[in-house]
């Protein structure tokens, strides 16, 4: 027989429940903390794989600062004045339908108060902590700030003041803002809960012990306020109030004083709230309060406008003209360009024809590019991809080499592996096999073959030994392309070098030796990374070996951002072969918004054109908004290895020399960059500091502030002639500037005018000059030199380049219009455009362009010939002289072969284009906008026209270069 006691049934199952729900809540908690030690370690051990541990750990130290300090001064100041409330509470409430309606809640808060308000001020301390943490920046910079040798003309501030100090005050006093705010509310909340606030019945609304408590957190918002007032002055030197950045008349004679009375006002506001504890009654405080409102809207907002339209917009210029001067000078410092001064060019262009001949035979000397690297990278894929788990990216870069003596322009590129083919997936081959890239492949500039195809210097599979650049280690573990991550160098472990016919399986095997990467030849550290990467493979595998480590986060730029999280980073990185090793080299720029009196500009928009909107492989910068930018840093990354290192380039950088206290010995000095042999020979002008300070200098070109605020003479950077809607982008080439010297490698860029089509001026940055010296060539204002868009637009209408153009038109085949490069030449500007011709390889195979034709326009003379040299002697020949044709040469094709719709569209541009040049000379500024108007218009028929469809025999032209995006 089996006696049961009543009831034991139940209590041991209420007892198992009670007993889950807290394994349940530990187990969750367990993990919690080990996916958060799994984040932190691994990070930690990614940081000492590079040599970089401090970075991790002083930005880890730093933000647990910050999240601790901000989320207890919340929690502790709210949690007080919550404590201070309840306290305070009225032992006796008056009966009324309000406090029976509020007893309900009491009856539900009462017992759980301290859980309740314990899960409140936790919530509240973690989201607020969490905010702060991520100012960690800001903090760390403050406290290792950097005076700039520089002071502010309104406040005589050492410029570090708004660069440093500024932001991180502003940050102190939104968390003292917030913090009182939220006491305030919650204070409030306690208080009428418990019947010291109310709303209805007989008598005071609220108790004395209430009414104190209240003041007191009222009057300790209103003395910040005053605080804020006081503090709000220095922001005007970052004003936008007036027609350019910083204080402007009205903000120094209007708002400025008008922060200091209301921060006077404030503080007696302050003063009478906390007065309330002597004495009851809300009048003079509530009267303090009414009048700081009506100040701040009357002294604030009113007076200012009254400044602002009755004393400056009559006379808008002699008020302003102080402080355009200001931003002026302020503005070319902030952005390095302050030394930079237009050079009058174009006024006197030779016109002898023997000189010209003589610097066109210089100019073929010299070395032109014609290959486009925004265009050849379907060549190279073509030609030297081998197989196709390998990738060339779409934009390829420009570099130099020393080829036989000679320094040559080279586009180069990695053979980067995309991993394991499609037919032969699985983690073994994904991860352990198909690991690395091959190779470094290389083209000259300024030739091809006898096809129009690359004439590469290296080249093939494995690396040609004839190669014109010696490379000794030419796999590629470290690049833009590389998978998450792959498990290397595990002792026997094979992995696919390259593919080699002459080999056991047609494949050549290696096995990684560098120095950097994750053990991961141990139970934990597989755990970790089956964890982190959430595939059980990397625990179960029996494919990993001793010796095996895991290499991830690996894209260059990457990894130079968490070296340095204080850079911005360039968003073209370019390998080199340096030494025999590739490498990459990114450049690093220190920015920032503080900067008085400098014109604010977003990152992003400054930055964008063609290229960054059409290519994958160049990086397009946030929208940040800055006012200072500097390229402090020259960044390498061993593409074997990993090893990154960061070299020290502008020695005078403020805010370079503050992040060196932060981040100790992780930037070398520039010295170092000597000891790498044939580094400092790839270093280039890094792009997008360029298009910002393009961007500057087509305005802040003029330093005289009458003409600045007249809007005289503002440039504009052109659209791309080639991708209309985008900006042309800048292009790396030799140029031989005027002054004599040889040739130098410069990044190069031009202005037109505002509205209209012709040239302005052109601007190089040569990099073989350390600083990198800047010059701007200005045109006369009265220059009737073709901007890019024109030259675009008589190229497509001009007859005899069209017949040489439409003799490489067949069924199949499409032209595509490389970069427009404009040249210095004979004290004018000349342009040469390739154009290429994408053929289709046959059945399966993609059609790659081929460089066929050469475009060259100056001083109004346009040709275009098989060769640079031919279009170049076409230009220069002696005045009714005609080469004879060359033997095997077709006969010119008509015009007759275009459709009616292209005959009409290029009939209505060459009529634009005259009336353009016509108003032109006239002055007639007007007619020069409609006709420009009407050039872009034809332009867009003729491309529409030439794009569409035909159903003519195979003679029927395919669209013209000008209607075929280069991109």
């Amino acid at each position: 027989m089996t006696f049961r006691t009543p009831g034991f049934g139940r209590r041991l199952g209420t007892g198992r429940t009670r007993l889950l729900l807290p394994v349940l809540v530990a187990l969750a908690v367990l993990l919690v903390a080990f996916l958060v030690f799994t984040s932190i370690w691994t990070n930690l051990l990614w940081y000492r794989s590079l040599g970089y541990s401090s970075v991790y750990t002083t930005e880890l130290w730093a933000k647990s600062l910050l999240f601790l300090g901000s989320g207890a001064l919340m929690a502790v100041v709210v949690g007080a004045n919550v404590v201070v409330a309840y306290r305070l509470r009225p032992a006796y409430r008056p009966l009324s339908v309000e406090q029976q309606g509020l007893e309900r809640y009491r009856a539900v808060v009462d017992p759980r108060r301290r859980l309740i308000a314990g899960g409140l001020l936790g919530m509240l301390a973690l989201l607020t902590g969490s905010s702060v943490a991520g100012q960690w920046p800001v903090f760390l910079a403050f406290l290792n700030r950097t005076s700039f040798g520089v002071k502010d003309p309104q406040f005589g501030k050492d410029v570090s003041f708004y660069v440093f100090t500024y932001p991180f005050l502003r940050l102190v006093l939104g968390v003292v803002f917030a913090t009182v705010i939220l006491s305030i509310l919650a204070a409030v909340i306690v208080h009428y809960l418990y019947g010291g606030l109310r709303l209805q019945g007989p008598g005071d609304k609220a108790s004395p012990p209430t009414r104190a408590h209240l003041s007191v957190l009222v009057g300790v918002f209103v003395l910040l306020k005053a605080f804020a007032y006081w503090f709000d002055r220095y922001g005007l030197a970052q004003s936008e109030r007036g027609v350019v950045t910083g204080a402007s008349y009205t903000d120094v004679n209007a708002l400025l004083p008008a922060k200091t009375i209301l921060s006077v006002i404030a503080l007696i506001c302050a003063v009478l709230f906390f007065s309330n504890l002597l004495r009851r009654g809300m009048m003079m405080p509530g009267v303090g309060f009414t009048l700081l409102v009506l100040s701040a809207v009357l002294v604030g907002g009113v007076y200012p406008l009254l400044i602002q339209q009755f004393q400056v917009k009559p006379d808008e210029l002699a008020k302003e003209r102080k402080f355009i001067e200001r931003n002026i000078a302020f503005t070319r410092k902030a952005y390095g360009v302050e030394n930079v001064k237009p050079e009058s060019y174009g006024a006197t262009p030779t016109t002898d024809e023997k000189q010209l001949s003589g610097q066109a035979k210089q100019l073929e000397t010299d070395g032109v590019r014609l290959l486009d690297p925004n265009v050849v990278g379907e060549a190279f894929q073509r030609l030297q991809q081998g197989r196709d788990f390998y990738k060339f990216p779409d934009a390829l870069d420009v570099d130099r080499y020393k080829v036989d003596g000679k320094t040559v322009d080279s586009i180069v590129a990695l053979r980067e592996i995309t991993g394991a083919p499609a037919t032969q997936r699985s983690w073994v081959k994904d991860r352990m096999v198909y690991t690395h890239g091959y190779g470094f492949v290389s083209a000259y500039g300024d030739r091809v073959e006898a096809e129009g195809n690359p004439s590469f210097l290296t080249k093939d599979m494995p690396v040609a030994t004839d190669s014109k650049i010696g490379i000794k280690q030419p796999q590629i573990y470290f690049g833009e392309r590389s998978q998450d991550y792959s498990v290397v160098g595990g002792k026997g472990q094979e992995e696919l070098d390259y593919p080699d016919d002459k080999s056991v399986g047609g494949q050549k095997y290696t096995s990684y030796t560098g120095k950097r990467g994750i053990a991961i030849d141990s139970f934990f550290n597989k755990l970790l990374y089956a964890t982190k990467f959430q595939d059980k493979n990397l625990l179960l595998s029996g494919a990993i070996k001793p010796g095996a480590k895991i290499l991830y986060d690996r894209a260059p730029r990457q990894m130079v951002k968490k070296a340095a999280p204080w850079l911005t980073i360039d968003g073209d990185p370019y390998p080199a072969v340096v030494d025999g090793k590739i490498m990459w080299i990114i450049d690093g720029y220190t920015t920032s918004a503080g900067f008085p009196y400098s014109e604010k500009m977003s990152l992003g928009d400054a930055t964008r054109d063609t290229i960054t909107d059409t290519r994958t492989a160049v990086a397009k910068q946030t929208n940040d908004r800055i006012n200072y930018m500097r390229n402090s840093v020259k960044a390498t990354v061993d593409a074997y290895d990993g090893t990154v290192k960061l070299y020290e380039w502008d020695q005078s950088d403020p805010v370079l020399k503050t992040w060196r206290k932060v981040f100790k010995n992780t930037v070398e000095p520039k010295s170092e960059i000597d000891k790498v042999p044939g580094l400092k020979e790839h270093f280039r002008y890094p792009l997008d500091l360029f298009k910002v300070q393009r961007r500057i200098l087509a305005k802040y070109h003029v330093t005289q502030p009458d003409p600045f605020f007249n809007g005289e003479g503002f440039w504009s950077v052109p659209e791309d002639p080639s991708n209309k809607g985008n900006t042309q982008p800048p292009y790396y080439q030799q140029v031989r500037m005027p002054g004599g010297g040889d040739p130098q490698f410069s990044l190069t860029s031009v202005f037109t005018p505002r509205k209209r089509g012709n040239l302005a001026a052109f601007m190089a940055a040569d990099t073989s000059s350390d600083p990198a010296r800047i010059r701007l060539l200005e045109l006369p204002r009265n220059s009737l030199l073709d901007g890019p868009e024109l030259v675009q637009g008589k190229f497509a209408t001009d007859t005899k380049v069209q017949d040489q153009l439409l003799s490489l038109k067949q069924s199949g085949t499409n032209l595509v219009n490389g970069n427009l490069l404009t040249l210095p030449f004979g004290g004018g500007i000349m342009y040469i455009e390739p154009v290429y011709a994408k053929v289709s390889g046959g059945t399966g195979q993609q059609p790659y362009p081929s460089l066929r034709k050469v475009m060259v326009s100056y001083s109004g003379r346009i040709a275009a010939a098989n060769t640079l040299s031919e279009a170049l002697a076409e230009i220069f020949k002696p005045t009714g002289a005609t080469p004879p044709p060359k033997q095997g040469d077709k006969p010119p094709q008509q015009n007759t072969q275009l459709t009616p719709e292209v005959q009409k569209a290029i009939t209505e541009l060459q009529t634009a284009v005259t009336d353009y040049e016509k108003a032109q000379r006239e002055g007639n500024y007007p007619e020069m906008g409609k006709a420009w108007d009407r050039i872009k218009k034809a332009r867009d028929a003729l491309a529409t026209a030439q794009a569409a469809p035909t159903t003519k025999p195979t003679g029927t032209p395919t669209p013209s270069p000008s209607a075929t995006p280069t991109n």
